[in-house]
């Protein structure tokens, strides 16, 4: 670098002797020569400045935030959004290649991010806070096409340029974006990390390879290098959170949205809207049980209805759910997810680089390997239903002493049940993933279906069999009973006691393990110190440290050995059970709509305490509607109606009062009373919109003020072109 410094003095030498007479020309030509070479050797050094600088990480905002954190000891340091747990063993070329990614640039595959280190013992994995700054933030809130609401109570995507329409008067910037929403944006940018072309395989790992524009933070999770990774809980926040929810009868989902995401928050609005939907089936299914048999007709008919209604009005409280939220735009061609892999090309939409893949190899894997594999466990789950019906009855032809036995095939094929359904998960995850989706709402579909199908098969198949194969409606309500009462009780031990019992042992453990912690780092007996410097060989010697008594060290500690929340999956599946248990077979057993209700009290309470008290607090994630659940719940409910209508055609006391016609006759006029209600569900359908007006006025208007915002600024454009190109600018004579 030490001869840029006389560029400008060469290059002054050089033009200077450039200034010659025509007439000397001839006899300066040697002299020219060395001239020209001259020139070329400038033009060549500062080819090589300039080459030197392009491959110079010039981070200045990086190395002022650096060394304003570790400059002095007792500043405090920006809060953390993320924590990432790097195993022990990690080499520490690894280790310092994943922090430059994670605070590099991005024309360097970096994500332009803030990381703290936290002390740790010889023993111990590498603890990260990832945070960011306020200018990241808005650039990449901008980026991610974040919609927030403007000043006079619109929501509209957000831009930089227009930062004060989304500041109302005494707002400060810190405040625009909401937590959940900053853990998003820090998420978003770990998560599209991506590799570039010298990028060929992890550093210290020479096994994992990698390919251009793959995300590096999802290859470090899939290896085991990134063993966790989760946001903290606001404990402040999070205590007000909980006094207004554990025992309120209302909800606060607004509140629950801020702090969780709207994932989270439209699944317990979910769970309030159907919990509250249960009230009138529950109270008719209480009169079926008292009137006479003559009713029993009318009470059905009106379930069925009433599912279509209660399905139909939530697709429109979800979509005006969406508008408020800032998420009904949402769309397949959004942003790809993380582990979305494919090669680096422009894309034909946005004009962005991001990773492409042929939809048609999707749709290859999904049709001719997943669904195959699927049918074949559905298969499968049928086979070992029907084993156990035939061993039990087999069982039932046993003398004394062992009648003690028959009961041992239902408790194996329970067992049984719940063994496959752990392994159908993985596998289900599995295919998916390979299936290579676009978008985290594709692979939550897909993911979903999967999960459906196989459920259905292994939940509700057996009360198919004993319904219309066996036909025996007692034991029908007798299996009906026990399924769904007991499914209850072992969740809500399973997801709220048992945890409960093993954090209440735990505890004391921990807090044991942290007093030595916090006693060997006053003691000086930590190999790692705030310093300025660092420690010579330390790969994270540039990264500014977290003090022991810093109160976020003994929350990542505590919150890293808590239970992972696994998004909504388990929670809306429970529902989807229960929900099959109600409808389905409502006329044989009208009173599950009661213990269903009950349930869902206690199960909103559950819930909300698991997430604020048991499990580390779950990354936000940006949703529309529930997905494919719906679906989901609109099938039981069109398969309900089919059920009911077999159910009372095989019910004996509706049977008599049929005695007047033929098997057939019978059997036609259920059919025909099927297809009526069938019908009427499609009216329903039709006949109720998908959003309420003031939703569709809206969107509307918001499409027309985008239209009416671009034309002005092309009739903008128009005339600064005019006016370049003829002086002038069209005005009326």
């Amino acid at each position: 670098m030490r001869m840029s410094n006389n560029l400008p003095e060469r290059t002054t030498s050089v033009c200077s002797h450039l200034n010659y007479s025509d007439e000397d020309q001839d006899d300066n030509h040697d002299e020219n020569n060395s001239y020209i070479k001259l020139l070329w050797n400038v033009h060549r050094n500062l080819e090589m400045v300039r080459g030197d600088m392009s491959r110079t990480n010039f981070s200045v905002e990086d190395e002022r935030i650096t060394s304003s954190l570790m400059d002095e000891e007792e500043e405090q340091l920006p809060p953390t959004y993320i924590v990432v747990t790097v195993a022990k063993e990690t080499p520490d070329i690894t280790l310092a290649w994943l922090i430059r990614k994670i605070r590099g640039h991005k024309r360097d595959g970096g994500a332009e991010l803030v990381v703290m280190k936290q002390p740790r013992s010889a023993k111990e994995q590498y603890i990260l806070h990832v945070s960011a700054t306020r200018a990241k933030f808005l650039d990449t809130a901008e980026e991610m096409e974040m919609m927030k609401e403007d000043s006079v109570g619109q929501m509209r995507e957000f831009t930089v340029k227009q930062l004060d329409d989304f500041l109302p008067q005494g707002m400060n910037v810190e405040d625009l974006f909401t937590v959940a929403e900053r853990q998003t944006i820090v998420r978003h940018e770990l998560e599209n990390i991506r590799a570039l072309p010298e990028d060929n395989h992890v550093p210290g790992f020479p096994t994992v390879s990698l390919y251009e524009g793959q995300s590096v933070f999802s290859v470090c999770r899939m290896q085991g290098i990134i063993t966790n990774v989760y946001p903290l809980h606001d404990n402040e926040h999070l205590k007000k959170l909980g006094q207004k929810w554990f025992l309120s009868r209302k909800q606060p989902f607004e509140e629950i949205r801020l702090y969780f995401g709207e994932a989270i928050a439209l699944y317990f609005t979910f769970l309030g809207y159907y919990t509250s939907s249960l009230v009138v089936p529950m109270a008719m299914g209480l009169l079926q049980m008292v009137i006479p048999t003559d009713g029993v007709l009318i009470l059905c008919t009106f379930n069925v209805v009433w599912v279509t209604l209660m399905l139909e009005f939530w697709r429109r409280k979800s979509n005006e759910l969406a508008f408020k939220w800032g998420t009904i735009g949402m769309t397949s061609l959004d942003e790809p997810r993380a582990n979305f892999q494919g090669v680096m090309e422009k894309d034909p939409i946005t004009g962005k680089c991001t990773p492409q893949y042929p939809r048609y190899k999707t749709y290859v894997k999904m049709y001719c390997v997943s669904l195959p594999i699927v049918v074949l466990c559905m298969i499968a789950a049928f086979f070992v239903m029907l084993s156990s019906f035939w061993i039990e009855s087999w069982s039932k032809t046993f003398e004394e002493p062992y009648t003690c036995l028959v009961p041992v095939p239902s408790i194996v094929y329970s067992i049984l049940v719940q063994v496959m359904n752990t392994y159908y998960r993985k596998l289900a995850t599995f295919l998916t993933e390979w299936e290579n989706h676009r978008t985290e709402s594709q692979f939550y579909r897909h993911k979903v279906t999967k999960l459906v199908l196989f459920e259905f098969v292994n939940n509700f198949m057996s009360l198919f069999y004993i319904a219309f194969v066996i036909q025996d409606l007692n034991n029908l309500r007798s299996q009906l009973q026990t399924m769904l009462i007991t499914s209850q009780l072992i969740n809500n031990f399973t997801e709220t006691m048992l945890p409960l019992f093993l954090q209440y042992w735990s505890k004391k453990v921990r807090k044991q393990q942290k007093k030595v912690f916090v006693d060997s780092w006053k003691n000086d007996n930590m190999p790692f110190k705030p310093s300025s410097s660092g420690d010579q060989g330390d790969p994270l010697n540039s990264v500014p440290i977290l003090q022991a008594d810093d109160p976020r060290v003994l929350a990542a500690e505590v919150e890293g050995c808590m239970d992972v929340y696994e998004e909504t999956f388990d929670d809306f599946l429970e529902l989807f059970i229960q929900f099959g248990y109600v409808f389905l077979f409502s006329s044989v057993y009208p009173v599950a709509a009661l213990w269903a209700f009950l349930n869902n009290v206690i199960e909103i309470r559950a819930d909300a305490f698991k997430l604020c008290q048991l499990c580390q607090r779950p990354m936000s994630r940006r949703v529309k509607d529930i997905g494919a659940w719906q679906r989901a719940f609109e099938v039981l409910g069109g398969l309900s109606i089919v059920t009911n209508c077999g159910i009372l055609y095989l019910t004996p006391s509706i049977r008599e009062k049929g005695s007047n016609f033929s098997q057939t006759e019978w059997l036609f006029l259920f059919i025909v009373l099927e297809h009526i209600l069938l019908g009427v569900r499609y009216v329903l359908h039709i006949s109720i919109g998908d959003k309420p007006e003031w939703v569709r006025v809206a969107l509307a208007k918001q499409n027309y003020e985008s239209r009416q915002a671009l034309k002005h600024e092309r009739e903008q454009r128009n005339k600064r072109l005019l006016y370049r190109k003829f002086k002038s600018v069209p005005t009326a004579l």
